[in-house]
């Protein structure tokens, strides 16, 4: 619990200030910003605030709010790219300002809150989802950079990000575009239609309908081969061995160590070496399999100095970007019932399906649930098993289950929002009040899932394995008794029935769900020299819930690869606040907020903000802002539930007794219980900056950030669990090196107040107009953010630098922290016409965990840094797009992403691409066309 004044001191105070308050008239011709709860005259604050207008939306060519909010320099490691269909949020996308985790970034809709998605990112991190918010809807985008806790609560750790929609609309629009790539795939398509009726002011009502639709085809790896490392695991010809993580699937890989093969590798139960079944000189093979030839299997290049059959496993089955169809509505009606009140609603609808296909999965991957670690690497052919070369004698095998087939996760995703408020002014008051319902509902059905006893008893006939299966699944125990499931050349052998037993569907169910009732007033106190003196005040109340059933079978570790995630939580929320605008002098003036949040399940938090701007001259403001904030725990961090996820890590016992594998991260499996325990994170901002405008149509926006955050809620590092000993392995796995223990196998960890992190550094954003008479005007624009510091400070005192490196994996993706990215802009219009380009940049990386890592983060065969120089290189894509206005209610326009079709660079580390990095996305997709047009009705 924070150790907090009550909530009811906040009201009375806020109270007290009201009641001694003067009238004083308010200014109709005032505008809201994001980040504060007073309507002002003047669009620069004393905090930083990006704003992207209905006009840089189309200039930027992208086709969602997501793709474009991913793009901006503001973006960084921990978004949650759609493109991602391996991670535990499926389907959703997500900011991440400053790096610090989309969980951290707090996402409004019209400056309210909206439902979480029902999948937390990597089964922890509760976070908005971006595609909820129909494109053509936008009215402008607001991004509050420093903290927002003191206006809105908790999550606005990062910075707050503001879709407003628009407001009062009339007319009838349609839109309709589609786009493919230089490949011909991945084609999208996209309809709408937005209708706007009644004038407010004249009329005293108005209604907005908008309704959108669009299809987004699969790209898939294997589309992409020969376009550099991208989407491949096989990456021998860039220097890498079989023998490694990057070297391809099926390779045997040391002593009692292999990969699972399309044909089965089988260990010699005397040597525990590890052959093909299609070697027919397999040491100690009582029987030869000549269908089991690797050349039966497939064409890929082989070469495995262990003599495994080699196959590109995610480039034969894994996509780049998941195909996904999607429906958004959104209305919003105002009716005037008097010339100072005003009723208004709004409702959002949104659905998705998305369909994500990854590999195959091998029988012996490890996993956990909450009962503990399940070990699925003794997995065996039985004596008997006609497919067994060591006939006779049970041996481990190590399989890619191809014959079942990929395994695909069918996603649906729905949304809703619905909004109902009153606007009025009382005694100089000008009030607003909402009761807002908002609620997401996730469904996940999946296939080619192997079920871990129905495997092993299908495999391996033992009674034991015959009992468990019989008792665990009704479809087995209906086959005929001595059923086997036969592998590799022998698979067309097997009935439907069995397969249904093996691989039936399984799935999982989400919601969220978020009420809330609030009242917020504001008002002019006195008429200063410099302006007038604001006051705003609000409470509201809000109730959050959240569940996640586990993935069925995933409760009792029974799916093999696949990890345990479920929560299950509610609570309910009060708060007050009270903001004020003092212009203390013509060109000084001072903002103060303060709110008190009560949590049911937390207690209290104070949040205070202080902002100072200084206008020394016309074309020049100084300002800055110091404020506190915070982020409440999840459920899925404090409720009921749990996380058995994968991981990877190297292990440093093996690797010290000479295991040459366990040196390099392999995947091992992290089981990770919630902890009621947990404070809230808490941060402190402070920024600092300048807006200099020395010219008409010139301008340049410097802000300095740091960010202090402490308690982080955080796993247990892996490799402090691995130190401690917090681990589970296999013994029959160990080598014969002596003392090897064998492979970890699990990961125990809790979610802990474990860390804290000061990142900082700094925000460019500069824009330049030229007027070029006869041939039109120019424009350019710089928005440039720079990571200086991103250092986190473990429990035992290990501190470590992220900035400009590939670390920290344990926010998102694995995708690292570059030091800068930049958007330029460059745009000209002439006539009818309207023709922008806008390069993105990304830094390179140094290949490291962190800065002080004395050790690459990947080595090449020989031994040798990887990437060359232990470096990911810089990333730049441009990106062309042009409108033109062919009558007063026709507009055509088209766009070309990615114009020199450049590609990523190599990138081994992350998980959440194969040979690129995620945030080179554009890259791996290549050059992208779309068309389109425009027509007003009316």
């Amino acid at each position: 619990m924070l150790a907090t004044p009550p909530l009811r001191t906040a009201l009375a105070i806020a109270a007290a200030a009201a009641v001694l308050a003067p009238a004083a008239a308010q200014d109709v011709q005032r505008i809201e910003i994001t980040g504060s709860n007073i309507r002002r005259v003047q669009t620069e604050t004393a905090s930083p605030v990006q704003t992207l207008t209905r006009e840089e939306i189309a200039r930027s060519g992208k086709a969602s709010v997501a793709e474009l909010l991913q793009s901006l320099s503001v973006d960084n490691q921990g978004s949650v790219p759609t493109s991602f269909g391996g991670g535990f949020a499926s389907g959703a996308s997500g900011i991440s300002l400053r790096g610090l985790g989309a969980a951290s970034t707090l996402v409004l809709v019209n400056g309210r809150r909206i439902a979480p998605y029902g999948l937390a990112d990597d089964g922890q991190k509760v976070f908005a989802d971006l595609n909820i918010i129909p494109l053509e809807a936008v009215d402008r985008v607001e991004i509050l950079k420093d903290g927002g806790s003191a206006i809105y609560g908790s999550d606005a750790i990062a910075g707050v990000v503001n879709v407003i929609l628009r407001r009062d609309f009339s007319g009838l629009v349609a839109k309709l575009s589609g786009g493919q790539s230089a490949e011909r795939d991945g084609r999208t398509s996209a309809v709408a239609l937005t209708g706007g009726f009644g004038d407010l002011s004249k009329d005293g009502y108005n209604l907005l309908v908008n309704l959108e639709a669009t299809t987004k085809k699969a790209i898939w790896n294997r589309n992409r081969a020969g376009r550099g490392a991208v989407g491949r695991a096989d990456l021998r010809d860039l220097g890498f061995s079989a023998q490694e993580a990057l070297g391809g699937t099926g390779a045997i890989t040391g002593n009692n160590a292999a990969g699972s093969s399309i044909n089965g590798n089988l260990r010699n139960p005397d040597t525990l070496d590890y052959y093909s079944r299609g070697n027919p000189a397999g040491v100690g093979f009582t029987r030869t399999f000549p269908g089991a030839a690797c050349t039966n299997f497939t064409k890929h290049p082989q070469g495995d100095p262990g003599g495994g059959c080699l196959i590109d496993a995610p480039q034969l089955y894994s996509q780049i970007q998941p195909p996904q169809d999607t429906v958004n509505f959104f209305a919003r009606g105002a009716l005037a019932l008097s010339p100072t009140t005003q009723l208004y609603g709004e409702a959002n609808a949104y659905r998705s399906k998305s369909k994500v296909e990854t590999t195959p999965s091998p029988v012996s991957t490890s996993v956990g649930y909450p009962g503990g670690p399940v070990s699925n690497a003794g997995v065996s052919l039985g004596a008997a098993h006609p497919d067994n070369p060591y006939f006779g004698t049970a041996a481990r095998l190590r399989y890619l289950a191809a014959d079942v087939g990929p395994r695909v996760n069918n996603i649906e995703s729905t949304f809703s929002r619905l909004l109902l408020g009153v606007k009025t002014t009382v005694a100089d008051w000008d009030l607003d009040s909402a009761l807002l319902v908002s609620q997401n509902k996730n469904s996940g059905r999946r296939t080619g899932y192997l079920q871990r006893d129905v495997a092993f008893a299908l495999l391996n006939p033992t009674a034991g394995n015959v009992a468990a299966a019989t008792a665990g699944s009704t479809a087995y125990a209906a086959l005929p008794a001595g059923s086997v499931w036969r592998i590799g050349e022998n698979a067309g052998l097997n009935s439907a029935a069995l397969y249904a037993a093996l691989s039936p569907e399984i799935g999982s169910d989400a919601r969220s769900k978020t009420t809330q009732i609030d009242l917020r007033a504001a008002r002019d106190l006195a008429q200063w020299e410099g302006g007038a003196l604001a006051l705003a005040l609000g409470a509201e109340m809000r109730r959050e819930s959240v569940r996640l059933n586990p993935v069925t079978g995933t409760e009792r570790g029974n799916v093999i690869g696949l990890g345990y995630s479920a929560y299950d939580g509610a609570r309910t929320l009060s708060a007050a606040y009270a903001e004020l605008l003092m212009p203390l002098t013509k060109t000084f003036e001072a903002n103060l907020a303060a709110r008190i949040d009560h949590y049911s399940d937390v207690g209290n938090s104070t949040t205070p903000k202080l902002g100072l701007k200084w206008t020394p001259m016309k074309q020049l403001a100084l300002r800055g802002s110091v404020s506190r904030g915070f982020r409440a725990p999840g459920a899925a961090e404090n409720g009921n539930g749990g996380l058995a996820a994968f991981t990877t890590a190297a292990d440093p016992v093996r690797c010290a007794l000479g295991v040459v594998a366990a040196c390099a991260a392999a995947n091992v499996a992290v089981i990770t219980s919630p902890n009621p325990d947990l404070t809230p994170e808490k941060s402190t901002t402070t920024t600092a900056g300048l807006v200099f405008e020395p010219l008409s149509g010139t301008s340049l926006a410097l802000d300095f950030w740091r960010v202090q955050r402490k308690d982080e809620i955080n796993q247990t590092t892996t490799a402090e669990a691995i130190a401690a000993g917090r681990v589970v392995r296999d013994p029959g796995s160990a080598t014969n090196i002596p003392g090897d223990p064998g492979a970890i196998i699990a990961v125990l960890a809790n979610y802990v107040n474990s860390a804290r992190s000061t990142v900082s550094g700094f925000d460019v954003d500069a824009r330049q107009a030229f007027s070029l008479g006869s041939a039109g005007k120019l424009g350019l624009d710089v928005k440039w953010t720079h990571i200086s510091s991103f250092k986190r400070t473990d429990r035992d005192g290990t501190s470590l630098d992220f900035a400009g490196t590939h670390g920290n994996c344990d926010v998102t993706n694995c995708i690292g922290t570059p030091a800068d990215r930049v958007n330029l802009g460059l745009s000209w219009e002439i006539a009818n016409w309207r023709v922008a380009a806008l390069a993105n940049h990304r830094a390179a990386m140094k290949n490291r965990l962190s800065k002080d890592d004395p050790d690459c983060a990947f080595h090449f065969a020989d031994g040798s840094d990887a990437p060359a120089g232990c470096k990911i290189k810089a990333f730049t894509t441009v990106d062309l797009t042009a409108r033109w206005k062919a009558t007063a209610s026709l507009e055509i326009f088209g766009s070309v992403q990615n114009l020199f079709d450049a590609k990523p660079p190599l990138d081994p580390l992350t998980y959440g691409a194969f040979g690129y990095n995620p945030l080179d996305h554009s890259g791996a997709v290549g050059r992208f066309f779309n068309m389109g047009a425009r027509y007003r009705f009316f």
